[in-house]
């Protein structure tokens, strides 16, 4: 196609939206319009199943749930007049809350005010929470926040001794819908504990964010913690941003929440427009379904030019993959869907793997985002009349063109500036599109069986780690592996008994290893 096609099919296909000064591009796509008008039946039926989910009707089948999270920023759609206080009443007592944090009247026993933020999640309690400290956390924010996301006993002890003396004046969110999931209790166990060893009371530092009734606000009720706020059974974690999940730590950062939950607001309202060509979630969820063949054939690179959107890619892997990667489709049928997404930032690319998209194996679509300003104020030019705005604006139009001119599909998504307002319609543009590619395909882009499935698989582990040390115990002499799986009944696990006795043995954790290390079949086990 020349240049002259190239720029009315721009044209054409551009996507404004005035009051966001919002572009979409999906020009650097190659439908056509056979494409276009084969795909419509299945976006009329999208549309459909799209106001019926808004609506309040049941999306989660598995447990028995509705879908609301569009209702956190417009609550007056909320199908019950309870759900609607209960979304404007939890708004105002986190504004209420943090404003008591601020100024000092809600403060821990040792200082006259909170200084810090640990945030302890894991999944969508964390990735949205952190993208959006990267995004919009001020130069001098009233509280730095840091956040444990995982099990991992080196990562808890790097975030505890980055505190240090400020523990005292940490102010800690536990979150979790359920109370029972495993990396964040034990992330609160671990903080808990450190508390204790500094002489310090917990329960005077920590906040809930948790469901109402469940395990975890019953133990911060009775242990007297500051405060719990609600995690609706209607928001899944992917999408619980707009929550008290995201809202509360953004607020104690000082972002402008009601600038986030506005932005996401008009972005709702441009996508629920029925109409392929005026919808930007409809237009992102169709250049999906073509790049891969509503199949996932192609994985969906994100590469953000500006580095306060680093971890949108991360943010968009659990959305995208979480929602889309579906064993079966509503009829039952095994279909493999899902969409892989990864990426980094413009320009750092150009020096990294842009090389492969340019040239190698071409299992990809490209979604670059552009931000116009710059930066706040004048920049000084790198060269004559050239700034270094200029040359990452050049990175970016010249990846699209290369990448183009190569056969590879890409989406440019074009901002303004990073602000709380454009990040909330980002969120809400990506929830939104997620939505209409799983009706697309047909699966429940609402639900994560695997993921409970892998939460079983470990918890079946432990279970058998349990009686590895149980057979251990009191025995006088050393035991070969198929001895100790035979010992602990489990004589067709061997391997998963020696993957377990090993790791205790590098902990210390009264396990003793003889044997050659490179060959596990000559291994011996013995209790220290």
């Amino acid at each position: 196609m020349n240049a002259s096609a190239l720029w009315k099919r721009y044209q054409d296909w551009l996507y404004y939206h005035e009051g966001l000064e919002f572009y979409l591009d999906i020009s650097r796509c190659r439908f056509d319009d056979g494409f276009v008008e084969s795909i419509k039946p299945k976006f009329d039926k999208a549309f459909q199943d799209m106001a019926a989910l808004e609506a309040g009707a049941i999306a989660n089948p598995d447990e028995n749930r509705m879908v609301g999270h569009y209702w956190l920023r417009d609550a007056g759609l909320a199908p019950t007049p309870e759900l609607k206080q209960d979304i404007v009443g939890t708004l105002a007592d986190i504004e209420a809350f943090v404003q008591k944090v601020h100024t000092g009247t809600i403060h821990p026993p040792l200082s006259p005010k909170f200084t810090d933020v640990l945030s302890i999640g894991i999944g969508g309690s964390a990735l949205g929470p952190q993208f959006v400290s990267e995004a919009l956390s001020p130069e001098v924010p009233p509280m730095e926040i840091h956040f444990i996301d995982n099990t991992d006993p080196a990562g808890i002890d790097r975030i505890l001794a980055k505190l240090k003396d400020r523990l005292s004046r940490t102010l800690v969110l536990v979150i979790s819908k359920s109370g029972g999931t495993p990396d964040t209790r034990n992330g609160m166990i671990e903080v808990q504990k450190a508390y204790e060893a500094k002489n310090l009371n917990f329960y005077q530092h920590a906040v809930a964010i948790t469901g109402k009734g469940s395990k975890l606000d019953q133990q911060a009720l009775s242990e007297g913690w500051l405060t719990t706020f609600p995690m609706h059974d209607w928001v899944g974690g992917r999408t619980s941003e707009m929550s008290a999940v995201g809202l509360l730590p953004a607020a104690l950062q000082g972002i402008d929440i009601k600038a986030m939950l506005a932005g996401a607001k008009e972005m709702d309202t441009a996508t629920r427009t029925p109409e392929i060509k005026t919808n930007p979630a409809a237009l992102l969820a169709m250049s999906w379904y073509y790049a891969g063949n509503g199949k996932g054939q192609k994985d969906m690179v994100v590469i953000p030019y500006k580095d306060s959107l680093l971890l949108f890619s991360r943010y968009l892997q659990q959305l995208v993959m979480e929602s889309l990667g579906k064993e079966k489709d509503l009829d039952g049928n095994i279909v493999h869907q899902g969409i892989a997404v990864y990426g980094n930032k413009g320009s750092t690319d150009q020096h990294a793997y842009v090389q492969q998209l340019r040239e190698g194996v071409p299992n990809f679509f490209a979604t670059l985002i552009e931000v116009l300003q710059d930066r706040n104020g004048p920049s000084p030019e790198v060269e004559p009349e050239t700034t270094s705005g200029d040359y990452l604006s050049g990175f970016l139009m010249g990846t699209r063109q290369a990448l183009y001119e190569n056969q590879r599909d890409s989406i440019t998504l074009t901002i303004p500036q990073v602000n709380p307002r454009t990040v909330g319609a980002m969120i809400a543009l990506y929830e939104r599109a997620v939505g209409f590619y799983g009706f697309l395909v047909n699966i429940n882009a609402y639900h994560q069986p695997g993921v409970e499935a892998g939460k079983k698989a470990a918890a079946a582990v432990l279970d058998l780690q349990k009686q590895v040390v149980t057979a251990l115990r009191g025995e006088g002499k050393a035991l070969s592996l198929e001895q100790l799986a035979q010992k602990a009944g489990v004589p067709d696990r061997v391997e998963e008994v020696y993957k377990i006795v090993r790791h205790l043995a590098a902990n210390q954790r009264g396990v003793q290893l003889q044997g050659n290390l490179a060959q596990p079949a000559t291994l011996t086990v013995s209790a220290m």
